[in-house]
């Protein structure tokens, strides 16, 4: 039977501070939220690998983002307590528990309801019952709750999230995977006025989210 506890320890020595992830407070929460609990039920022993692991089992294709590269992402966010945090395509509500951990007024959106309700069961089992999880189309954000101090994008966009990043806050930062292949980089946005600033952190890759896909161009 699986250690969890020793499982998080590994994850948090092996694969994140390798990771140059050293953030004390994102360490420490990632150490603590039992991201067994955010997986299809039956695969708890796959929750540490270092893998996108697929936590949908409908139509919907929704993935739990590797520890590296969502603790690298979710670092660059800098989040602060009591900052207000919109993760996107949250799937069973990994991130959302670690945001919510690290203080943030967590916002959950699903598009699939039938996975959000797994997110809000989940949540709750890890403690972390006091994030809201809403569901409604991905890439239109959930305008309701807005502004947001920091966005995550679990999964990757082929064009820049216009309409997530006109949700963000003054100085406000969203974090997503952008491209495909080897032109994927996680890739950070940050708001000034009506500016944003954009700037590739790392190479990444990670699913793409059907609402983010460019459609094809036409050819003559």
């Amino acid at each position: 039977m699986v250690d969890f506890s020793q499982a998080r320890r590994m994850m948090v020595d092996s694969q994140l501070r390798t990771f140059d992830v050293n953030d004390i407070p994102l360490l420490d929460a990632m150490d603590s939220v039992p991201r067994e609990k955010f997986v299809l039920p039956g695969r708890e022993e796959l929750a540490y690998i270092d893998q996108d692991i697929l936590v949908s089992d409908s139509t919907t294709s929704r993935y739990m983002l590797s520890p590296m590269n969502l603790g690298r992402m979710i670092q660059a966010l800098g989040v602060e307590a009591g900052e207000r945090a919109l993760d996107v395509a949250c799937g069973r509500g990994y991130a959302a528990a670690v945001f919510d951990k690290l203080g943030a007024q967590v916002t959950a959106l699903e598009s699939d309801e039938a996975l959000a309700h797994a997110a809000r069961k989940s949540l709750v089992a890890a403690g972390a019952g006091g994030v809201e999880v809403v569901t409604g189309p991905l890439d239109h954000g959930y305008a309701k709750n807005a502004p947001y101090d920091v966005i995550l994008i679990n999964g990757a966009v082929d064009l820049r999230p216009e309409a997530l990043l006109q949700q963000l806050a003054e100085g406000g930062r969203l974090v997503c995977v952008k491209g495909r292949g080897r032109a994927a980089r996680a890739t950070l946005y940050v708001r000034s006025s009506d500016a944003f600033g954009e700037r590739a952190l790392f190479d990444a890759a990670a699913p793409v989210l059907a609402p983010f896909v460019q459609e094809p161009g036409f050819t003559f």
